[in-house]
């Protein structure tokens, strides 16, 4: 897993976008990028899932009922990948968000191929 400064728009297709980044699939590459916090990282499948389940781990209505003078920083890593995220609650909300729309558009994706995977058959 590599971060990129740029990239040519041209290899990627857009899976999901939010105000805040966008995920893109290139089908050349076999990975994903994710466009969020001034960044673009490559991911495989597997990165991909471990964000989430890193994403989800944090506890967002702790830290924001927390009255305790710590800061809202949250490091996320990933564990076996070279790329961690430092991130303030308001962006791990929307980092949340970003990779709940895109799964959910593997997820559509899916439904679809099987569908029309029937009426080919």
């Amino acid at each position: 897993m590599t971060g990129v400064k740029t990239a040519t728009a041209t290899n990627y297709t857009e899976v999901f976008s939010t105000k805040k980044g966008t995920v893109y699939q290139n089908d050349r590459e076999n990975c994903w990028y994710i466009d969020f916090a001034g960044k673009l990282v490559r991911f495989d499948y597997r990165g991909l899932l471990k964000l989430k389940k890193s994403i989800y781990r944090v506890d967002i209505e702790a830290a924001l009922l927390d009255s305790s003078k710590q800061p809202e920083i949250e490091m996320v890593f990933i564990c076996a990948c070279n790329h961690c995220y430092f991130l303030n609650l308001v962006q791990i909300i929307s980092l949340k968000e970003l990779l709940e729309g895109t799964f959910a558009m593997f997820e559509l994706n899916q439904i679809i191929h099987d569908r029309l995977s029937r009426i080919v058959i």
